[in-house]
């Protein structure tokens, strides 16, 4: 008989984590090994239209104002009730909200294997990490999606045999663009300019801010994206920057573009649902974040065969091959950043090289396939565990009766 096991999700907004948990969901339920539930903190999003189309029927919501009021213990007992009701044998959480939640919830419900994730690096205030080291207290494991992210769950307290690497995985058939992709359609449709000389430099990432340090800031840190526009700008003025991703820093991202004196030149596409398209199209293609897990967009850059240049934060060490896949920057050097990608628009030969050596080191080690098989690894290892542990408890309850 299948086993229950639940995926709980922040939202089904466009980040990261939810794309991932989504998707694993989805090659869960595809699979037929398991009876997959999803529920979540907040229903909204364009994300949840592909839960609903897997038909593993209804998400209950557990909206949370905040961890500290009456609200909180009222839906970690529902999500508690719900869990029990429904005979969840594996909870398994995301992110650093429903880390906390759930592993509270699911330790209140006795489901018998609990697993919690870390999915970025060391952005929160020690108030915070001190409150996911607690929920971690709960996990039988903690999933970090790459090896750097890991490192850090240990040194700040976890056992080291609790915590396991699962590296993010892709869908590569969705990422593979089309034979006979027209460009000139393709940027008219996605409002770019259909100058041939023009060289497309792409950042996907969202513009959202984070408030958990004294100001708000993105992670993502477009003003170092920006200020290397400016110089590339300089060397190569055919260069043109496209800027695909929403939050509530799109406007003072668009007005400091138009500072640094691009906004000629530099293209503000909002959420993008055609990325395979708009790599197509890209000649080189950039991430400056000063904080990351493990980057989705890195790695969909490289599963369609773009040279990437990136920021020396998270798991991106573990992605790119220094030269071989594309090159590593500093965090906030934008000098190095522009030269880095003046090198790649003028050795396009080098640029693509560097595109088919990613796309085969994606092929290898970060496919949709491989994560799944490292996560059902995993979850028949903690559902034996547990059934193991359940008939010993049971053979020495029918001892004592003899």
């Amino acid at each position: 008989m299948s086993q229950n096991v639940l995926q709980l999700i922040c939202s089904f907004h466009q980040g990261g984590s939810e794309q991932q948990a989504v998707q694993l969901s989805r090659l869960l339920h595809e699979s037929g090994r398991y009876r997959v539930h999803v529920a979540t903190l907040n229903n909204e999003g364009p994300l949840r239209s592909e839960v609903d189309r897997l038909g593993i029927g209804d998400v209950p919501e557990y909206r949370l104002t905040s961890f500290y009021d009456q609200n909180a213990v009222v839906q970690v007992r529902r999500f508690a009730r719900f869990l029990r009701e429904h005979q969840i044998d594996l909870v398994h959480t995301h992110d650093f909200y429903t880390n906390i939640f759930g592993m509270a919830a699911a330790a209140l419900a006795r489901v018998p294997a609990r697993i919690a994730s870390r999915r970025e690096s060391s952005v929160r205030v020690a108030k915070q990490r001190l409150v996911e080291r607690c929920a971690y207290r709960f996990a039988d494991r903690v999933v970090a999606n790459c090896e750097d992210v890991r490192q850090q769950v240990i040194k700040e307290g976890v056992p080291a045999k609790k915590v396991v690497t699962l590296y993010n995985g892709l869908d590569l058939d969705r990422l593979t663009p089309s034979a006979n992709l027209d460009r000139k359609v393709v940027l008219a449709s996605l409002g770019l300019p259909t100058d041939e000389r023009r060289r497309f430099v792409t950042i996907v990432a969202n513009m959202r801010a984070h408030f958990w340090e004294p100001q708000p800031l993105s992670l993502k840190d477009h003003p170092t994206f920006l200020r290397a526009a400016r110089q590339i700008h300089e060397t190569l003025p055919e260069a043109a920057f496209v800027l695909a991703g929403e939050g509530d820093l799109l406007d003072q991202t668009r007005m400091l573009a138009s500072e640094l004196g691009l906004a000629n030149d530099a293209f503000f596409i909002g959420r993008c649902s055609r990325v395979t398209d708009l790599l197509a199209i890209s000649d080189v293609c950039v991430l400056s974040s000063t904080a990351e897990g493990f980057s989705n967009s890195i790695l969909e850059y490289m599963a369609a065969s773009r040279p990437v240049v990136a920021t020396t934060v998270g798991g991106a060490r573990e992605a790119i091959i220094e030269g071989e896949t594309g090159y590593l920057v500093s965090p906030g050097d934008d000098k190095h950043l522009a030269e880095s990608v003046i090198s790649l628009l003028q050795n396009p030969q080098r640029a693509q090289a560097m595109g088919v050596n990613a796309r085969r080191l994606v092929e290898q080690k970060f496919s949709s396939e491989a994560q799944l098989e490292r996560t059902t690894r995993l979850y028949e290892s903690l559902l034996m565990r547990s059934a193991s542990e359940n008939r010993t408890v049971g053979e020495k309850v029918s001892e004592e009766r003899c």
